[in-house]
């Protein structure tokens, strides 16, 4: 019996990888390392200057891949245009006055704010809590007893210890009160104060820093406040704030320490805070390319392809970083397979699903241009039925560097994530036509990089859309100035590129859609 199932399974097995679709294989072979050299040769110049969000290197990209649109005969769905603009702004902290009963504070010096982490102020405050480390635990308590509403929490980073172990752990290790970034503000947050000053007993490297506190954040879509006032600040500083107390931050910590009971106190004092910031629009923009489907219903689904065609713009030394594989290489691939898609509906044998194809921008700004997509669709998403998503595919991964056949492979990331036929399908054309190694490395949960987090494909599948996100892992030249054409393996992104391609002709032509039948096991929150 068992020998009996496993020649008949081989059997479909077999059958199923010979099962050749021609007409998929004639536009599939229309994918060739010649186009995608001239393609990705232009993206990664030096003329695109990096092709960083909102700089001029971008929109000419952008601009680039909608004449390619054009010339395939895509049509343009944004309101007849192939630009879907982004409401994106770029904010600098423009006003940073804040002076400690009566003595001016100096910016980096004395205090930060982190860029984009506030509202703007402009306001004196008076009433102040010291509330030691910000703890609320069974083992050590500084909050419970305490009224924090409408005051500025003083909080000491870290947790009290007791012969070098952690007095809440009980080991050597600190406990999430100090490894969190959040759990200790979010406990203060609870008790309503109006703001929290943080000691950073190390100021001196802020300085080092200030290109960073320079740098504009980016603001996708309207402006969000009720951000918590939450400043860092040196001893000295806060010292100045305690000065009518005649107590000191040295003198706190040690009495704490020693008794290793809370030392909370109010206080008194005038802070005057002036943090004002500066909003300028930016140009942003995806570019979005659509293929109606030919079955009068079936033509109502739609299969999404994405990549994102932005990089990460200029070095201070002037050196361009062309971001030939990230992702010049995904954008690369899906203007390839727009064009093997289009050819074959000239030719009468279009796909019976509609496909959108959209590279997208602001993705090494935290996805933006994806997270404005789905926020505000061009086609609902409820009939969105797949994501395959293309981001680095034209090098070979650290992991794979010295392998046996290490320039055949590629990982496959989400796609059984939602769907238990998406995978299925991958594979089946994987096993019929390219026959590449698919890892599936990236889909444990517990992956420490975090991978499936990382790319377009997320804003996808937060909305309960299957996703497959195409990958060759991070190399030496990730994002390094020397991430070049050059250096890119055409023959293998080739071949990757077709796999997409053999995957969506399925998705496209099939009788039924990928089903959405699995509870994602990857955590909520990226």
């Amino acid at each position: 019996m068992k020998k009996l199932f496993i020649i008949t399974s081989l059997m479909a097995f077999t059958l199923a990888t010979q099962a050749q679709d021609k007409k998929a294989m004639k536009y599939a072979k229309t994918i060739t390392s010649k186009d995608a050299t001239e393609i990705l040769t232009i993206l990664a110049g030096d003329d695109y200057e990096g092709r960083e969000t909102g700089k001029a290197g971008a929109n000419k990209a952008a601009q680039y891949i909608k004449e390619k649109f054009q010339s395939f005969g895509l049509t343009a769905p944004v309101n007849g245009d192939y630009f879907q603009m982004l409401d994106l702004k770029e904010r600098t902290l423009a006003q940073k006055n804040v002076i400690a009963n009566g003595e001016t504070l100096e910016f980096l010096k004395d205090y930060y704010v982190l860029p984009g982490s506030f509202d703007d102020t402009k306001k004196t405050f008076k009433n102040f809590v010291f509330v030691g480390y910000g703890i609320t635990s069974d083992k050590y308590d500084d909050l419970s007893s305490l009224n924090l509403e409408g005051k500025i929490a003083v909080v000491l980073p870290g947790e009290p210890s007791l012969n070098g172990k952690s007095l809440i752990s009980g080991t050597d290790k600190m406990s999430d009160w100090t490894t969190s970034r959040t759990k200790k503000i979010n406990a203060l947050k609870a008790k309503k104060p109006a703001g929290i000053i943080i000691l950073n007993a190390d100021m001196s490297r802020m300085a080092a820093n200030k290109a960073y506190f320079d740098r504009p954040s980016l603001v996708l879509g309207e402006v969000k406040t009720g951000n918590l006032l939450t400043v860092y600040a040196s001893k000295m500083a806060i010292n100045k704030l305690m000065a009518n107390s005649s107590k000191s931050i040295d003198s706190l910590s040690a009495q704490i320490n020693k008794t290793l009971q809370p030392a909370s106190f109010s206080f008194n004092a005038n802070l005057d805070v002036d943090l004002q910031n500066k909003m300028t629009p930016v140009e942003a923009k995806n570019v979005l390319g659509f293929l109606e489907g030919s079955d009068p219903i079936l033509k109502k689904e739609i299969l999404v392809i994405t990549a994102h065609y932005d990089h990460v713009g200029v070095g201070d030394d002037g050196e361009v970083f062309n971001g030939a594989d990230d992702d010049g290489s995904g954008t690369t691939g899906v203007l390839e397979i727009a064009q093997a898609f289009t050819k074959a509906k000239k030719a009468g044998k279009g796909p019976k699903r509609s496909i959108l194809f959209m590279t997208v921008v602001g993705e090494e700004k935290g996805l933006l241009g994806s997270e404005w997509y789905s926020d505000h669709p061009v086609y609902p998403l409820e009939n969105t039925i797949t994501n395959l998503n293309i981001d680095m595919i034209g090098r070979v991964g650290d992991l794979y560097k010295g392998k046996q056949d290490s320039a055949n492979y590629i990982y496959v990331i989400g796609s059984e994530k939602l769907s238990s036929t998406l995978k299925v399908i991958n594979e089946k054309n994987n096993n019929t036509y390219t026959k590449m190694t698919l890892d599936y490395k990236f889909d444990d949960p517990a992956d420490t990089e975090r991978i499936y987090y990382r790319s377009d494909h997320y804003n996808f599948a937060k909305h309960n859309i299957p996703i497959i996100f195409y990958f060759n892992g991070t190399h030496e030249d990730y994002h390094k100035k020397t991430d070049e054409v050059k250096k890119i393996n055409f023959p293998l992104l080739t071949k990757r590129t077709q796999l997409v391609f053999y995957t969506a002709w399925e998705i496209a032509n099939m009788a039924n859609k990928p089903v959405v039948d699995r509870q994602n096991d990857m955590p909520n929150s990226r």
